[in-house]
């Protein structure tokens, strides 16, 4: 059996291609990300919390000379620099009450292709549903290709939990992961909730993850969520 080592180690977050898992779930946003061209040297890519959108920013990134940045986080000074190359930016549809930082992601975005570099944005919506309050750069974002990161299938699943909890350096039996698939709220929020949990449990109480944990925890949240409703 895995021993699960008691210590309150950070988390580390792995970014590579190698640690992304590819299935039907999100082939088509990967194959976008490889390309070498898009239409209009543009894309938006789409997804909920979880799904992966940071991690495919960060292999587009690293395979481009890439530079990443949120969308709450630009400065109109920065925008000339950043548009020296390809700029992938974060979560647009956080800045919608913000038109000043929209004018600074317009800047951005006509800077970047008219230096013929590529531009990547990212939300958890279709562009459609940024409602951004800038005219010109809603429709900029719905005039991108979009491609969309879709909900977990049993393969993708598992392997979020799985990265999940090696990226806290946990190694749970594959039981447990078999257990949490098919008995979990089939979201990544939910994968990245119950690994969170089943960490503090596991450091609480001394213990190895074990399905009888995971067992426990998905009960007792059943059984929370039956006393609220």
């Amino acid at each position: 059996m895995a021993m699960q080592l008691s210590f309150d180690l950070p988390s580390k977050t792995a970014l590579g291609r190698e640690d992304f898992f590819v299935s039907p779930a999100n082939a088509l946003a990967v194959a976008m990300i490889s390309a070498t061209s898009w239409p209009g040297n543009k894309l938006v890519l789409s997804g909920p919390a979880g799904s992966g959108k940071t991690h495919l920013a960060h292999v587009w990134a690293g395979e481009t000379g890439g530079r990443i940045v949120q969308a709450a986080a630009l400065r109109y000074d920065d925008v000339p620099d950043l548009a020296r190359g390809p700029v992938a930016v974060e979560d647009v549809p956080v800045i919608a009450a913000d038109v000043e930082q929209q004018k600074t992601l317009f800047h951005l975005h006509n800077l970047v292709l008219a230096e013929g570099h590529a531009l990547l944005m990212t939300g958890r919506t279709t562009p459609k549903l940024w409602h951004l309050p800038l005219a010109d750069l809603q429709s900029r974002a719905e005039g991108a290709h979009h491609v969309s990161l879709e909900g977990p299938d049993d393969a993708l699943l598992g392997a979020v939990l799985a990265k999940l909890f090696t990226d806290r350096q946990l190694n749970p039996g594959p039981d447990v992961i078999a257990y949490l698939v098919k008995h979990m709220n089939r979201s990544f929020e939910t994968a990245a909730r119950v690994v969170e949990q089943l960490d503090e449990i596991a450091l609480t109480e001394k213990r190895d993850i074990t399905r009888a944990l995971a067992v426990r925890l998905l009960n007792t949240e059943a059984e929370q969520s039956d006393a609220c409703n």
